[in-house]
């Protein structure tokens, strides 16, 4: 029962590691949780779905029909999370820090009731697809669950390659650390912000695509209960730092996993609260995160 435990909770923790991610990002560039995260989670889902029942082939375990499915989720996720910054966000960057988080929960509101209303408010199955089971000790594993962790891993290990090793990565990192400053140096910090939200918005597009394939449905409140999981697991693993979130979302799956397999599967999200409230007493700034002085 471990092993299947475990399993099952690296396949969880991939996909809250993917979401808490664009959580993270954007709060170390903007200082802000990015409510309306949670829904461009959501509609990654049902981009995914439109682009498997436009071509049926999509749906099986190719290598390219894959490629094409996730690029689209990918982009229209991105440029998606990028229009609710420019639209949402951008215009209240020198207002007070409530601001924008009023209006991040409105537009996770409309969002959510936007495919409610024109796309349905019923569960929509996914097309199924073909996986081979393997016996792992006395666990079980299927090529879903394989792919899901690897390609999760994969995804983080491109992302924090692009952000230590490349000009744009640095850029980044600059901006995040001061806007001011770098706008001094050349970097255009509004472009810098636009890519932030592209690559957040695009991962948590991928994650919730990979979430209807692992549940085998979605629907339009899909995004709440994960979103809220995903926020937690950036702030256990330290929010504002991506190695955290990475972290973070791992032990989060892994915590709901064993909770639920050994205490009570109908208190593990109690149970992953408490965590959080206790990691919040014990250590506010999370696993990995840093003390930061405010400036004035």
């Amino acid at each position: 029962m471990f092993i299947q435990q475990l399993i099952n909770g690296l396949t969880l923790g991939s996909i809250y590691a993917l979401i808490a991610l664009g959580y993270t990002m954007v709060y170390g560039v903007l200082l802000m949780i990015n409510f309306a995260h949670s829904e461009i989670f959501m509609i990654g889902a049902y981009i995914g779905l439109w682009a498997l029942t436009a071509i049926p082939a999509f749906a099986s375990f190719t290598i390219t029909g894959f490629i094409i499915t996730f690029l689209v989720v990918l982009l229209f996720s991105g440029l998606l999370a990028v229009s609710v910054e420019k639209l949402a966000y951008k215009p209240l960057r020198q207002a007070p820090r409530l601001s924008p988080l009023i209006s991040a929960i409105g537009v996770s509101i409309v969002l959510q009731n936007l495919i409610m209303l024109f796309v349905s408010n019923q569960s929509m199955p996914l097309p199924e697809f073909k996986t081979t089971r393997y016996q792992i000790f006395s666990a079980e594993v299927d090529t879903l669950q394989i792919f899901i962790f690897c390609f999760s891993i994969a995804l983080m290990l491109l992302l924090n390659l692009f952000i230590s090793k490349t000009k744009f990565g640095k850029a980044m990192r600059a901006t995040a650390h001061s806007h001011s400053v770098s706008q001094l140096m050349g970097i255009n910090s509004s472009s810098m912000i636009a890519m932030v939200f592209f690559i957040g918005g695009a991962l948590g597009g991928i994650a919730g695509m990979l979430n209807g394939m692992y549940y085998g449905s979605i629907k339009y409140n899909m995004g709440f209960f994960p979103g809220i999981k995903a926020f937690t697991a950036a702030v256990l693993g330290g929010i504002g730092n991506v190695k955290g979130a990475m972290l973070g979302g791992f032990l989060l799956g892994l915590i709901e996993t064993f909770s639920a397999g050994y205490i009570s599967s109908q208190n593990k999200d109690v149970i992953t609260f408490c965590v959080l409230i206790l990691m919040l007493v014990f250590k506010p700034t999370g696993i990995l995160g840093e003390n930061v002085t405010e400036k004035v």
